[in-house]
């Protein structure tokens, strides 16, 4: 008998600042991030019934561990602390996120600067591992953290995937679930990403939750890949309606457990219009039920 389904965790990423080719341009000259429209998006994907909180934190916050890394933009630990504690209030479940992928191009990794450059050595390591725990003595998350890991283009494969590893086994210590982006759905230039990781799909842990990212196309054949090789599967399907209506479907129709809504932009207020506008839009098609 055909019923009603809903997917069981959807999602919101939220920047207190980021690293990509675009966003990089600017860092000097990047704002701290809003509070106040923090809390209002924490609001709004409340309303729309969005159950989930992703905090892209990077440099944003300062680290009583390593206050070095702090910038121009930086906050102290107790914005983070009052954002996470509104959010959690609210029903909301929050994820803290660092993006650990190597990349001179794209910069992901540029927010533990000048400490990327060592290169997944043991000092490295120790130094991630300090900030990932400060992280979760302010978030307290439940279930997940978010290591980024996509587009990852300085990692020979063996060191993509042993890197993976070493992040995933340090949470399992925590008892938190490692999430990381998913690039296979990429093509073109981004083939060497997606080619990636394929490859890691069949030498790490299956307890690492893959995000899919596509916001342009559908295909169906990339998640089923994922579904048979038994990962917990998210996806991120984009802004654009019938793009997050195919990809929630699919998603349903294949047991796949959430969807996450990005969007690319500081938390600033003269980003607020967009950024409201966009969970208004969007996202009471994540979380209604669907019919199948």
């Amino acid at each position: 008998m055909k019923g009603k389904k809903s997917v069981p965790i959807c999602g919101f990423l939220l920047h207190i600042t980021h690293y990509d080719p675009e966003w990089y341009k600017l860092k000097s000259k990047e704002k701290p991030f809003d509070l106040d429209l923090g809390i209002e998006i924490v609001e709004e994907i409340k309303k729309v019934g969005l159950n989930l909180l992703i905090i892209d934190c990077g440099d944003g916050i300062r680290y009583n561990s390593h206050p070095e890394l702090a910038r121009c933009y930086t906050l102290p630990p107790s914005y983070l602390k009052k954002l996470v504690k509104y959010a959690q209030e609210n029903g909301i479940e929050v994820v803290p996120k660092l993006n650990f992928s190597q990349s001179g191009y794209h910069h992901h990794n540029d927010w533990f600067y000048p400490y990327n450059e060592l290169f997944d050595n043991p000092q490295y390591w120790q130094i991630a591992f300090d900030i990932i725990d400060e992280l979760i003595e302010i978030c307290q998350p439940q279930h997940y953290f978010h290591i980024g890991m996509d587009e990852d283009h300085d990692r020979a494969i063996s060191q993509y995937i042993k890197a993976i590893k070493t992040l995933r086994n340090h949470l399992k210590q925590r008892k938190l679930k490692a999430l990381m982006w998913n690039d296979s759905a990429q093509s073109g230039r981004a083939l060497v990403h997606a080619e990636k990781v394929m490859y890691a799909e069949d030498n790490i842990p299956k307890d690492v939750v893959q995000i899919l990212w596509d916001y342009n196309n559908f295909q169906p054949r990339v998640i089923k890949r994922l579904v048979e090789k038994k990962f917990e599967v998210w996806v991120a399907p984009g802004k654009e309606v019938e793009q997050v209506i195919k990809w929630k479907k699919l998603l349903l129709s294949l047991g796949g457990k959430g969807l996450i809504m990005t969007t690319w932009i500081p938390t600033s207020q003269s980003n607020r219009k967009e950024i409201i506008s966009l969970i208004r839009k969007v996202g009471p098609i994540y979380t209604r039920e669907e019919n199948l």
